[in-house]
């Protein structure tokens, strides 16, 4: 029988990895050893270990780790070790901290987030990353609703791959490239036609690689596109991500607003508290090309916009329904390219809206 060191201790918890940090909780210092003593040739353990992922079940699973790999070294030594294993979130200092060391080269990280599908999220944010690569920025984007990648049909890349680089001896995902966009999307890595059928924690990993092996270099902006509703993606993101804010696309009907409630308050959340940068109204009203003064409110009028006064939240604008900006999408050539049409200027007036919330906000 090997008597019990905290050398042990930390060559084995070395081999236990904070999923969305990306390294080992010895590493990442996330380990407070609150007690060890033996008695009767038995050892007692109290360990605090610290999650970035504020879930229940992501600190359930770094429970069990930590106890798997106690009870292997227990097994290793010949002893017997009964360990006490809290697990606790990070603070928010400590995140902050965490954080930074993501994406050190990118000035803004924004979110775009909907309380349901089919709102035209996606959409909103493949045009306000082409309006903001159009006008010089440096620009990003990440697709990161990982069961329905869409932005490789909307850029045309979908036969596109991403190329590996190395970085300082680390090998890294080189981003695909289009109108002036750096591109990744779990899209790239399965077959177009492949339904991705992952569960929370995979799927958050995945999330995790795109920004932590992606090759993004020095970006002015870069921009997320979330699924739809909240969930496990959303939480990591903030967990793993230095964000500046999140924009939330809505249609101004009363379904889709109740969701869009329900997104912005978990973003404001005391455990989240990630600023909502404002609201964008999509499918507003619709112009028939034969009576171009004419506006007609398929799913109501200004809902979104009523809500935003209500609830004190930007709003950012309002986009029209239009067929040009769906014909755009499924053709890989976003509206935002379209230079003095409606749609265009639409989407240019909703980014000059963003940018001018962002300069008010501190760095």
């Amino acid at each position: 029988m090997e008597t019990l060191t905290r050398e042990h201790l930390l060559d084995t918890l070395s081999g236990v990895m904070e999923p969305d940090l990306g390294k080992d909780i010895i590493t990442l210092n996330l380990v407070e050893l609150l007690e060890m003593e033996e008695k009767e040739g038995a050892w007692t353990l109290r360990l605090r270990v610290k999650s970035s992922n504020p879930a229940m079940h992501a600190r359930q699973r770094m429970r069990e780790a930590v106890e798997f790999a106690l009870e292997k070294l227990a097994t290793r030594l010949g002893t017997a070790i009964e360990a006490d294993v809290e697990v606790v979130a990070l603070s928010e200092e400590e995140r902050t901290l965490d954080t930074r060391k993501v994406l050190p080269g990118v000035q803004h990280v924004i979110a775009i987030a909907s309380g349901k599908g089919g709102v035209g999220k996606s959409t909103v944010t493949a045009n306000l990353a082409v309006e903001l690569a159009r006008r010089g920025h440096r620009v990003g984007l990440i697709d990161a609703d990982i069961h329905g990648p869409s932005m490789p049909t909307m850029f045309d890349v979908v036969r596109e791959k991403p190329e590996p680089v190395e970085k300082e001896g680390k090998p890294l995902i080189g981003p695909v490239e289009a109108h002036g966009v750096k591109l990744l999307s779990i899209g790239f890595f399965a077959d177009p036609d492949q339904a991705i059928v992952w569960r929370g924690p995979m799927a958050s990993k995945a999330l995790g690689q795109l920004f932590t092996d992606g090759d993004w270099g020095e970006l002015d902006y870069l921009l997320v596109d979330l699924p739809p509703g909240t969930g496990d993606v959303h939480l990591s993101l903030v967990q793993m991500a230095p964000l500046s804010g999140v924009v939330v696309v809505s249609t101004p009907q009363d379904i889709a607003l109740a969701d869009a409630r329900k997104g912005v308050s978990m973003f404001q959340l005391e455990s989240i508290n990630v600023p909502v940068l404002g609201l964008v109204e999509n499918m507003a009203y619709f112009t028939p090309p034969d009576l171009p003064d004419r506006k007609y409110h398929l799913f109501g009028r200004d809902g979104v916009k009523r809500y935003a006064e209500a609830s004190g939240t930007p709003f950012l604008g309002e986009l029209p329904l239009v067929q040009a900006i769906r014909e755009a999408g499924d053709a890989g050539r976003p509206a935002a390219l379209q230079e003095g049409t409606e749609a265009a200027k639409a989407i240019a007036a909703v980014t000059d809206r963003l940018l001018e919330e962002l300069d008010r906000r501190p760095a």
